[in-house]
């Protein structure tokens, strides 16, 4: 490879870290970049003993990566499925560096057509951060990586909660991170998909009265009987233009018991 070509790779990606270095993640420059969503919803739902997880449009691998991290010994094995090739390369590359291969594979695939990649109800927790926004709405990127990641152009609600379902066995579970203002309409797909709502978590940007909520958390079970909890808020920051919550200052942490209960209690049961 010459100087230039190079030069130009590794100018294509940046190296992040969380964990205090101990964890690490290419990101394309100019594509998508992950954000405090992936943070919360890869914490949302520790993993029990022995879990099989799908990480459902894994982009750059960074759920799987602090799942990994955090849960590696609970986790028997880990799939995490991306449609756009540059991202799943980037993720492949990711699980490598942070030597979480030997338990985790990348398949690049369209969760559409997740009957010819998958089999079904293979999967004890599937986890989640799917595009927010329709088609046409929300803030807009040039760069078609961003774009695809952040926007249901390749898929709908309907059809990531279809796949969700397909992959997951009887009493499996769903963490899924969604805009708040669209909880009606996730809570709909979700009932179709056979998946009911156990744990909802409304996340807030700071702690005021007037502040609506900005996204939920959901855990939902596949073929579960009724009967769920809803937590206590989460916030981000701890007051307006302040620093991070001390809840979200521990989900950075390197290390915090506080984040691994008892593998028995960390999945509602049907």
């Amino acid at each position: 490879m010459s100087e230039q070509k190079r030069r130009e790779a590794t100018d294509a990606v940046s190296r992040d870290s969380l964990f205090d270095g101990r964890l690490s993640c290419l990101q394309h420059r100019r594509g998508y970049r992950f954000s405090v969503d992936a943070v919360l919803v890869a914490h949302f739902l520790p993993p029990s003993q022995g879990a099989v997880v799908l990480d459902l449009g894994t982009g750059c691998g960074i759920i799987s990566l602090i799942m990994m991290y955090r849960w590696g010994e609970r986790i028997k094995e880990l799939t995490a499925l991306e449609i756009q090739p540059g991202l799943a390369a980037l993720a492949r590359r990711n699980l490598e560096a942070n030597t979480f291969h030997d338990k985790c594979r990348v398949v690049e695939g369209d969760l559409r057509q997740i009957a010819t990649i998958l089999a079904p109800e293979a999967f004890s927790q599937v986890v989640c951060n799917p595009p927010f926004y329709r088609h046409g709405s929300g803030r807009t990127s040039a760069n078609k990586e961003a774009l695809a990641a952040r926007h249901q152009i390749l898929c709908g609600l309907d059809e990531i909660v279809a796949a969700a379902a397909f992959a997951l066995r009887t009493g499996g579970s769903l963490a899924m991170i969604y805009p708040a203002e669209a909880l009606a309409e996730l809570t709909v797909a979700l009932a179709a998909g056979d998946l009911e709502i156990k744990r909802l978590q409304c996340v807030y940007s700071y702690p005021d009265p007037a502040e609506p909520a900005r996204m939920v958390l959901v855990q939902a079970v596949k073929r579960a009987g009724r009967g769920g909890q809803i937590l206590p808020p989460l916030y981000i920051y701890g007051q307006r233009h302040g620093a991070y919550s001390q809840e979200m200052q521990r989900l950075y942490r390197a290390n915090d018991h506080d984040l691994t209960p008892d593998p028995g209690q960390a999945q509602e049961r049907k």
